[in-house]
């Protein structure tokens, strides 16, 4: 299945088909210089299938986790590709998951005022969310994703076979940003993850039915100016507990647990139901003191308010300004 995501002299395909990882090849241009960016939490066979169909590729394996989005990876990267003599028609493809996405393509968009950058997303959450819309960051002084750019990949492969070397956790992390964009966008897909009875039968159709919500979103509102801001749900307190837990939960949990304090009575009660069947955190431990501070430097803030979604119903959503202590209170 062919996805066009159609934007302004930024339009790319992605591919969803299982077994598409053997043939990038074929999809993508790869007789050049490339830099396959990958971490030691991906089976190393994912990268190495990519780089078998590179005429000259360098493989770089980054640790597993959040810390690996700093300016110190970044530079690693960039002198890797300088050493390597890249130039501006040279490459770097991602193969992993929301980390190692992030940090390929905010790598791309600097070395030599950018170059062609491409996503194969192997994790439940960067298939259904992270992999396209064109958001790329580094961590920067203790806060997530505060350094970055607006760079949309040329392309994006998704094969749904590499979830199945997912650990349960990690699946479950990234049904969480699917079960986000239910809630705010579609009710048949929040049913359809409510109802599961065989949650691998119906993953194909999760991250199709989640990767239409998002398309739908980036071609309104690629640089986050209104719209976009709907894929926040969840994220302004989920970001401020991962920051504040240094890696303890996964993006996915953070976001899980980030919803209930911003959804109303009746959308909080079928949230809350479908994190606890699917064993998503959901109570968040941290005082409204303790996030304060992470949520004063969020990217969202605006002068003394944040932009907050809000889902009274599922399959719909508001933006409400919040000052961040009233925001803080709900938690």
């Amino acid at each position: 299945m062919i996805i066009p995501v159609n934007m302004t002299n930024e339009g790319y395909d992605i591919v969803l088909e299982r077994g598409v990882l053997s043939r990038t090849g074929e999809e993508l241009p790869l007789n050049r210089r490339v830099l396959v960016v990958t971490d030691d939490g991906v089976p190393a066979m994912y990268a190495e299938t990519v780089a078998a169909q590179c005429k000259k590729p360098y493989v770089v394996t980054v640790p597993q986790g959040e810390g690996s989005k700093s300016m110190e990876t970044l530079e690693m990267l960039l002198k890797t590709m300088l050493d390597a003599g890249f130039t501006r028609k040279d490459a770097v493809v991602a193969v992993g998951g929301g980390v190692v996405g992030d940090l390929s393509a905010f790598t791309a968009s600097v070395y030599m005022r950018g170059i062609d950058f491409y996503n194969i997303p192997t994790t439940l959450l960067s298939q259904v969310d992270s992999s396209i819309g064109g958001k790329t960051a580094v961590n920067f002084g203790g806060v997530k994703n505060v350094v970055g750019s607006f760079y949309q990949p040329h392309k994006v492969l998704i094969d749904p076979d590499t979830l199945k070397t997912l650990s349960d956790r990690e699946l479950m992390s990234g049904l969480a940003e699917a079960i986000k964009m239910a809630a705010t966008s579609d009710s048949e897909l929040f049913k359809l993850i409510e109802e599961s009875t065989d949650l691998e039968g119906d993953l194909e159709k999760i991250i199709e039915m989640s990767l239409l919500i998002k398309k739908n979103v980036v071609e309104q509102d690629p640089h986050e100016k209104g719209l976009r801001k709907v894929l926040n749900f969840g994220h302004t307190i989920g970001h401020a507990v991962e920051s504040l837990n240094g890696g303890a939960y996964y993006h996915g949990e953070c976001v899980a647990m980030g919803m209930l304090p911003v959804a109303g009575d009746k959308a909080r009660e079928r949230i809350k139901a479908v994190l606890k069947k699917y064993d998503l955190p959901y109570e968040i431990k941290e005082s409204g003191a303790e996030l304060l501070p992470l949520i004063l430097h969020d990217k969202k803030m605006q002068k003394e308010t944040v932009t907050v979604v809000c889902v009274d119903e599922i399959g719909d959503f508001r933006f409400e300004e919040m000052k961040p202590e009233d925001l803080v209170a709900r938690v």
